[in-house]
């Protein structure tokens, strides 16, 4: 489903205008995007979360020559699925 689509589909639900509905939407996305970058965790219930994660630095292998290289620290962004979309998109919901 393109951003497209999704915006009709919403609009289409929730009787809003689809101008209105992208700016909702990109407004959500901001927001999330945001909160993120300072650090915040972001919640959805039965949608997921997403969070900043600090890696360590690690030893590595080049695959071209297996060469051990040395991979930096880094941030990294991350996105946990809820457990309740998980058993529903997967039909192990409880009903």
């Amino acid at each position: 489903m393109t951003k497209t689509q999704l915006v009709g589909k919403l609009a289409e639900e929730t009787g809003i205008s689809r101008k209105q509905m992208e700016e909702i939407l990109g407004a959500l996305v901001e927001t999330i995007r945001k909160s993120v970058k300072k650090g915040d965790t972001v919640k959805i219930p039965d949608l997921g979360g997403w969070r900043m994660r600090q890696m360590k630095a690690r030893m590595g292998r080049n695959p071209a020559d297996g060469e051990a290289i040395k991979i930096p620290a880094r941030k990294k962004v991350g996105f946990t699925v809820a457990k309740s979309f998980k058993q529903h998109v997967l039909g192990t919901a409880k009903k």
